[in-house]
Parts: C-alpha cells; sequence; structure tokens
C-alpha cells in the first residue's frame, strides 16, 4: 500500500522519462487473501499482493501502452520507452481526445478502512470455521468464498492530471445444501468496513433456506407476482445500468433509443416509484471518486421517478454530440421503501419468492430481454406466508418491463458496491420448470 507521496513519486519519475507529445501514468496496487471451503472443509486459502504500473504514451492521435510491476530506474525506463515504441506503430486513432488537465475531485474517506485492510489468515479461517461448524451442527453441507483486499489508485498525466485514493473491501458468498442434496440456500454480502460483516448470520439465512427448500413441489410455469430478494435482483438491474451509454442510445443499438434518431433522456421510462443515482460520497456505497481516464465522479441522478435524467458517456462522444460529459458510475443506488423482504411476502396474496437469478443470458440486447433459472431457494407464497417450496424455473424477462410492473420497493441493501432493494414485481414471466436446486 503506498501513501500518496510515495506513489506520486514513482509517477513523476516515470513522466520525467518520456518523448512523448502527452504521458499518462498509472499506478494500481492491492493487498489481500481469501479462503474457499467445500462440503464444509477449507479447500483454498491464498493471499495476493500486487502494484502494477500503466503507462500510456502518445503522438498525435497514435497511442501505445506498456505495464511492469518492477520499479527500479530501468524498469521504469523501458516501460515508458515500449510504450512509445507501441505508439509510433500504431494506426491514428479517429477518436482521439486530449488528455485531461488538472481536475477536482469530491473526497470520499470511507472507501477505505484500517480494519479490513488489517485482516489476517487468522481472521479467514476463524469465519470460514464458524460457518461450517454451523453447518455441521444443522447436518448441512456448504460451500463458502471470503475474500478480501485492499489497495490503491494513482494517476499522474503529463498535462498536470493528479489523483489518489484507496480503498478496501471484504466479500462473503455462501451456498448450503441438504445432506441428500435436494434443498439448497444462499447469501452474499460485501462491505467496505469489516465491523458490519458477520459470516455466521449469512450462513444461517442460507441454512434456513437450505433446510426449508426440502421436497420442493412442481408449479406450471406462467406469470406471477414475485418478490425478487437483492441478490436476484441485482444482476438484471446491473445489466441495465450498464446499458446506460448516450453513444449505443443515439446509434440505434439501445433501449434508450427512440424512433427516428436519438435517445430518451428526459423521457418517463420507468415507473414512477424507479429513482437511481450514483454518489461516490455516500457511506454506505463508498467508491472512487475519479474514472479510469481520470474523469471526476459526481453526484449523479441516473432516473428520477421514472424519467432517465442522464446517460453516461465516453469523453469523445460527449464533444462530438455536445451532451453532458459523463463517465459510467462505479456503483449506484436504488432508492427504496421501508418494508423488509418478510414484509412484502405478508402484503402478497400469491407469489413467488426467489433467493436468486443465475446463468442470465441475453435474448435481445436491445430491449433487454433476458433468460434465466432461479437457484438456491425458491418459494410459493399465499395469503401473505410462505406455504411451500416450488422447483426453479426458467425465466424470460426484461429490467426495463419489470421496472414497469413494479407493485412494492423493500429496503435497499449493499451489494456489490451497490444499493439494491429488494422487489415485487407482478406478471413476471415464467417459461419453463428446472430440475436444478
Amino acid at each position: 500500500m503506498l501513501s500518496k507521496d510515495d506513489a506520486q513519486t514513482i509517477l513523476k519519475k516515470v513522466l520525467s522519462f518520456s518523448t512523448a507529445d502527452e504521458c499518462e501514468a498509472t499506478l494500481n496496487g492491492s493487498t489481500g487473501g481469501n479462503v474457499r471451503s467445500a462440503r464444509n472443509s477449507i479447500s483454498t486459502a491464498g493471499a495476493a499482493e500486487n502494484v502494477a504500473l500503466s503507462v500510456q504514451a502518445r503522438f498525435g492521435k497514435r497511442s501505445g501502452l506498456a505495464t511492469c510491476n518492477e520499479f527500479d530506474e530501468a524498469s521504469l525506463r523501458r516501460c515508458v520507452q515500449r510504450a512509445e515504441e507501441i505508439a509510433r506503430l500504431a494506426p491514428e486513432s479517429p477518436e482521439y481526445v486530449p488528455l485531461l488537465g488538472p481536475q477536482t475531485y469530491l473526497t470520499s474517506p470511507g472507501s477505505f478502512t484500517a480494519r479490513t485492510a488489517a485482516i489476517t489468515p487468522d481472521y479467514r479461517a476463524e469465519q470460514i470455521g464458524a460457518s461450517m461448524a454451523l453447518c455441521e451442527q444443522k447436518k448441512l453441507s456448504s460451500a463458502g468464498f471470503f475474500n478480501d483486499s485492499a489497495g490503491f489508485v494513482a494517476k499522474r498525466n503529463s498535462k498536470g492530471l493528479e489523483a489518489y485514493q484507496q480503498r478496501s473491501s471484504v466479500d462473503f458468498s455462501i451456498t448450503v445444501r441438504t445432506a441428500d442434496g435436494t434443498g439448497s440456500g444462499y447469501a452474499i454480502a460485501n462491505y467496505t468496513d469489516l465491523a458490519k460483516f458477520d459470516a455466521a448470520r449469512l450462513t444461517r439465512v442460507a441454512a434456513d433456506k437450505a433446510a426449508s427448500s426440502v421436497n420442493a413441489k412442481a408449479i406450471e410455469p406462467g406469470k406471477y407476482t414475485v418478490i425478487l430478494e437483492p441478490a436476484a435482483a441485482i444482476d438484471l438491474l446491473n445489466n441495465m445500468m450498464n446499458a446506460m451509454d448516450a453513444r449505443n442510445a443515439d446509434e440505434g443499438r439501445s433501449f434508450l433509443s427512440k424512433k427516428g434518431g436519438g435517445n430518451k433522456k428526459g423521457e418517463k421510462v420507468f415507473d414512477e416509484r424507479v429513482t437511481i443515482s450514483s454518489d461516490p460520497t455516500n457511506p454506505d456505497v463508498p467508491d472512487l471518486t475519479f474514472a479510469g481516464d481520470g474523469r471526476p465522479q459526481q453526484k449523479v441522478t441516473w432516473v428520477e421517478k421514472g424519467v432517465v435524467k442522464n446517460l453516461y458517456t465516453s469523453r469523445f462522444w460527449a464533444q462530438k454530440s455536445g451532451v453532458p460529459d459523463i463517465p459510467p458510475p462505479g456503483g449506484w443506488m436504488m432508492a427504496g421503501g421501508t418494508q423488509s423482504t418478510a414484509d412484502l411476502i405478508k402484503s402478497t396474496a400469491k407469489g413467488i419468492l426467489v433467493t436468486r437469478l443465475y446463468y442470465i443470458r441475453a435474448v435481445d440486447p436491445q430491449t433487454l430481454l433476458y433468460t434465466g433459472l432461479t437457484r438456491d431457494g425458491t418459494f410459493y407464497i399465499e395469503n401473505g406466508a410462505i406455504k411451500f417450496p416450488v422447483k426453479n424455473f426458467r425465466f424470460n424477462e426484461s429490467p426495463v418491463i419489470m421496472l414497469n410492473n413494479l407493485e412494492a420497493l423493500g429496503k435497499p441493501v449493499r451489494l456489490g458496491g451497490n444499493l439494491v432493494p429488494p422487489l415485487k414485481i407482478r406478471d413476471f414471466t415464467f417459461t419453463s420448470l428446472s430440475d436444478a436446486v
């Protein structure tokens, strides 16, 4: 973990070796470890530590990139020279834009915590051990993965741009199966601050689902009211957020493309309860305050009360089209309510609770139609209570249609650096049954 001063000292030296018209150097450093378990036994454990330098050199509209992870003067000089050699051989870029000059960035002190950076192998083993012991007591079989990392990103270029930020994270996921393999449960979480992490609590959630999902009944596929837990909603929502690119919309390749040209910015596309934003300084989901190309990450509202407010773009497309120059967000926050998943179940006359979706594949990228399978705990709801487990389904659904069929949103929780609420959706389309658990 290089300090800001140490990182910028290396970057200054790198730039001093450059003879290019423009040069940018970036350092990425990380340290961390992981433990993986299967069948209530630790199967692998590891640790990794690395600092890598990337150098981009430009001559006119030609650019070259080289990387290294050795920092003696000779290695740094060779890395710069290699980037310049590649740049001289490269074709001119038709979408060239000059490097950025000095920028002003927000501060996000919550993106790094010393507690997370100080995780030891003993701590990882204790957490996985407690998880496995709980499953052993219940005569269940578990497979878990614990991963932690801490690191920094530092950037500097010949135009005067300078950036530095530290970050940390801890991630845990667990699948629990019954001894006969007919019941399965799942839980997942990630945090910046280790103080919020509890492997045993997450394991109990997965274990209860596994025990409750045996003897699943087959019911007819069709359109159902569903409650998507955050772990089920996140992948479809992530796919939608990844599609909010202005260029794709302007060129007719997106669900946000308008017939006859242009995009749907300013139009109501979703239910009026849908509001999605990003804020790298949010204490629950702190993030980097600068993008990979050095652009500042600001507080941005992407969707407000169902209306598309902003689209992200490359610097080239922003300049060509005269639209706001907004980089894609690192993470996002979807506004929700105050209800828990249990509260959403109580308000449901008939429906299906979905723990998780997986094996998701695009059917029609332009409408964001996806297919995939439910997994690790799918349950039938009747009169406000879970009645029995059901066999898994294949679904065909678009998050765009889904967010127009909203019945309720629950309280958001953090997943994958995002804030995701449980969603109650009507007319969710299940097309066939799956025998997988």
